[in-house]
């Protein structure tokens, strides 16, 4: 399988090393990126990275490729998804798809052209043993209908300080912190309830990593918890005083079309983080923590612990042993066909989702998405707006 990547930076490094370790054949041909973050540690491991292309149109006029994957800054996916497709070639891409309601819905369009199964996307939380064990206690029964969800991701502070130091930190490279970061989260509880958000209000802003709340010193910037995540294109040394626009937490509530409600919190400076879910339905009680390593579903009639799971993850895996199993069932998909548990559009309703919730943030007002999904059936249907 020849493979070539534009953006080869630490996630997509790290994905060389996966996909190739889940099939001998996998093999990276070729690479676009002025400063490929991820080179060192792709040749670290043993892995070629292939022969670099200074544009992503030489590289898919030079090569015959059977997949390329995508791991450039969110603002350019559309740009490049559009020329692999234009090229006839399968593509893997990066989270999030794409960073505003614009984008989504030409990629709705080109999706109704090409079909959404030449387009995959690493929303890798799909493939979590926890996120799977869930969904089967739901499908078993165990839950009834969903009530309500409390659901959370929290990062440790040498994690947030990265996002203020990296490229992310500017939202017109990112989208925002909600949809970079937090897309995971909301695919896995869109896909909990079954149904589309209706309306949706967020809080939140910037309050831990400002300059008031620097550590003493002249040093402030150099402490080492702040600098242990490596930056890469764009980045700074910055820390509390850096030039990002991105928040450091947000509150969002969400009302679903049947109904059911989700409360979503996240936050970039929490020391023993974690990142959490509580399904209540009516029959039953789910929870876990993917940092945390449990599952746990109680019966609502008997109080009686039904399952009660921890898991121990792999040496590998930065995403609680789902990158390999993701590898494996995307290779197997490029390679036989198989269904994967989630699909381009589930990313892309995730985004408008994540979008939205930074709308509201923003205006302060409550927003009902009946529009947004109006525009984006049309153009899933090749109509347009």
């Amino acid at each position: 399988m020849k493979v070539g990547i534009v953006g080869l930076g630490f996630r997509l490094g790290y994905l060389a090393r996966i996909f190739s370790a889940a099939l001998d054949e996998f093999r990276v041909v070729a690479h676009v990126d002025p400063e490929p973050a991820g080179l060192d540690y792709v040749t670290g491991h043993g892995i070629a990275a292939g022969r670099p292309y200074v544009t992503l149109e030489a590289m898919l006029e030079g090569e015959r490729l059977d997949l390329l994957m995508i791991g450039s800054p969110n603002h350019l996916h559309l740009k490049h998804i559009r020329a692999g497709l234009a090229h006839g070639v399968r593509v893997f891409t990066e989270k999030p798809v794409v960073t505003t309601e614009s984008e989504t819905l030409e990629l709705a369009g080109l999706i109704s052209r090409h079909g959404s199964d030449n387009l995959m996307v690493g929303l890798v939380l799909r493939y979590a043993p926890l996120y799977v064990d869930l969904r089967k206690a739901q499908a078993d029964g165990l839950l009834g209908d969903v009530v309500s969800i409390e659901a959370s991701e929290h990062i440790a502070p040498y994690h947030g300080a990265f996002f203020m130091r990296d490229w992310r930190r500017y939202q017109r490279y990112s989208g925002s912190f909600m949809l970079e970061k937090c897309c995971h989260d909301l695919d896995l509880y869109n896909g909990v309830m079954g149904c589309r958000p209706a309306h949706v209000a967020s809080f939140g802003g910037r309050k831990s990593f400002i300059p008031e709340n620097a550590p003493e010193g002249a040093g402030a910037n150099d402490i080492e918890v702040y600098h242990r995540k490596p930056s890469g294109w764009m980045g700074t040394d910055r820390v509390f005083d850096s030039d990002a626009d991105i928040i450091d937490f947000q509150t969002a509530i969400v009302e679903y079309q049947n109904g059911s409600s989700l409360a979503f919190h996240t936050n970039l400076n929490v020391p023993d983080e974690f990142r959490r879910f509580c399904v209540m339905g009516a029959k039953g009680m789910a929870e876990g923590d993917f940092v945390r390593n449990f599952f746990r579903v109680h019966d609502a009639r008997t109080a009686q612990k039904l399952i009660d799971t921890t898991y121990a993850g792999t040496e590998l895996s930065v995403h609680y042993g789902a990158d390999e199993q993701m590898a494996r069932d995307i290779l197997r998909h490029l390679t036989e066909g198989a269904p994967l548990p989630v699909s381009v559009v589930d990313a892309l309703e995730a985004g408008l989702l994540a979008i939205t919730m930074d709308e509201a943030r923003r205006t302060q007002s409550v927003i009902d998405m009946t529009p947004i999904w109006h525009r984006f059936d049309l153009a899933l249907s090749g109509q347009g707006v």
